[in-house]
C-alpha cells in the first residue's frame, strides 16, 4: 500500500509514518516548515495547484491527513489561517482523494463536543465551545460533502515522542514539574490523554481495511481514546513521581473550578470522553498503553 501522510513532521504524523513503514508500506510524508527533502516532501497545502499536481504524480492508495492547527488558543488568535488549514484544506484533499479513488482519513477532535453529556458516541450532536472546535467540525463536514467514502477519526489530547516539549499539551507539563515553578494548574477539566503511537496504529488499521477491502471499506466517523481520566494536575503528579520531584507539587496551585470565559483565550469543555464502540464494531483494536507505563519507559530513555 502506498500512503501519503500530511503533517508528517508533527507529533502525530511522525508516528503514522513510522507505523506504516514498520508494516512494510510505501510512505510519502509531506510537511512545510519542517520539511526535510527527500525524507519529507515540502508541500504547501494552501497551494491548490501544487497539491493537485503532487497527488496526481504520487497516486497513493491512502491519504492520512494529520496536518492541522491543533492549539485552541493559537486558533483563537489566528482565525483566518486556522480556518483555511482546519476547514478548507480537508475538503480539498477529500475531493482529490475522491477523484483518484484514494482512501482518505481526516483526524478531528473531541473538542467538537461541549462536554456536558459524556461519553460521546459518533452519532451524538456536536456543539463546539471554541473556534478551534468549530473549524475542525467544519473540516469534518467539508470532508463528508466532498467524499462520502472518507473516514473521520476524532481523538482527544495527545502525547508521545516529541522533538520539543511544546508539541504536546501533555509533554510540556514535564518541564513545568521539573522547573518547580509556582503556577496555577488545571485540576477541573477531565482529559483522556492518548498516545500517538496508539492513534497511528488505528489510522493504519483503517487504511489497510479500506485499501484491501473487496467492496466497501470503512467510512464515516469513528472515535478513539484512552480510557484513563485525568486532569492536567493529575498528570503532573504522575510526572513528579516518575522524576522523583514530588516536593515540586507543593508549588503547583490546583484550579478546581472552571475559570470564567474571559479568563481563557479559548473556552474548554468539561468532559469530552469519546466512546470507541464504532471502532470495536468493525474489529479495530482499541487498546491503549497505560499512561504511567508509557511515561516510565520514555523518561528512562531521555
Amino acid at each position: 500500500m502506498k500512503v501519503v501522510v500530511t503533517g508528517a513532521s508533527g507529533l502525530l504524523g511522525r508516528q503514522v509514518v513510522l507505523e506504516a513503514e514498520r508494516r512494510g508500506h510505501t510512505v510519502v510524508g509531506t510537511a512545510l516548515t519542517r520539511a526535510q527533502p527527500p525524507k519529507l516532501v515540502k508541500l504547501d497545502l494552501n497551494d491548490t495547484s501544487a497539491v493537485e499536481e503532487f497527488f496526481t504524480a504520487e497516486q497513493p492508495q491512502a491519504i492520512i491527513h494529520c496536518a492541522a492547527e491543533k492549539r485552541p488558543d493559537v486558533a483563537e488568535k489566528n482565525q483566518s489561517a486556522t480556518e483555511q488549514l482546519n476547514a478548507v484544506v480537508p475538503g480539498l484533499l477529500a475531493q482529490i482523494a475522491q477523484d483518484h479513488g484514494t482512501f482518505f482519513v481526516y483526524i478531528s477532535t473531541d473538542y467538537v463536543f461541549d462536554g456536558t453529556s459524556p461519553p460521546y458516541e459518533v452519532g451524538d450532536e456536536p456543539n463546539p465551545l471554541n473556534f478551534y472546535g468549530r473549524t475542525k467540525l467544519a473540516g469534518e463536514r467539508a470532508v463528508q460533502k466532498a467524499n462520502p467514502e472518507a473516514a473521520i477519526l476524532r481523538v482527544p489530547v495527545l502525547y508521545g515522542p516529541t522533538e520539543y516539549a511544546a508539541e504536546s499539551a501533555v509533554n510540556v507539563l514535564v518541564d513545568v514539574v521539573k522547573s518547580g515553578a509556582g503556577v496555577q494548574m488545571d485540576a477541573w477539566q477531565a482529559r483522556f490523554p492518548t498516545c500517538t503511537e496508539d492513534v497511528a496504529r488505528v489510522l493504519v488499521d483503517l487504511s489497510e481495511i479500506s485499501v484491501g477491502a473487496v467492496g466497501e471499506g470503512v467510512a464515516g466517523i469513528f472515535h478513539f481514546s484512552a480510557a484513563e481520566k485525568m486532569t492536567k494536575y493529575d498528570m503532573c503528579r504522575v510526572f513528579a513521581h516518575l522524576l522523583g520531584v514530588e516536593d515540586n507539587m507543593q508549588n503547583l496551585v490546583p484550579v478546581t473550578e472552571k475559570p470564567d470565559s474571559e479568563q481563557m483565550a479559548a473556552s474548554r469543555p468539561d468532559n469530552t470522553q469519546l466512546s470507541t464502540e464504532a471502532l470495536e464494531e468493525i474489529g479495530v483494536n482499541v487498546a491503549c498503553v497505560p499512561f504511567e507505563q508509557w511515561w516510565t519507559d520514555y523518561i528512562k530513555q531521555k
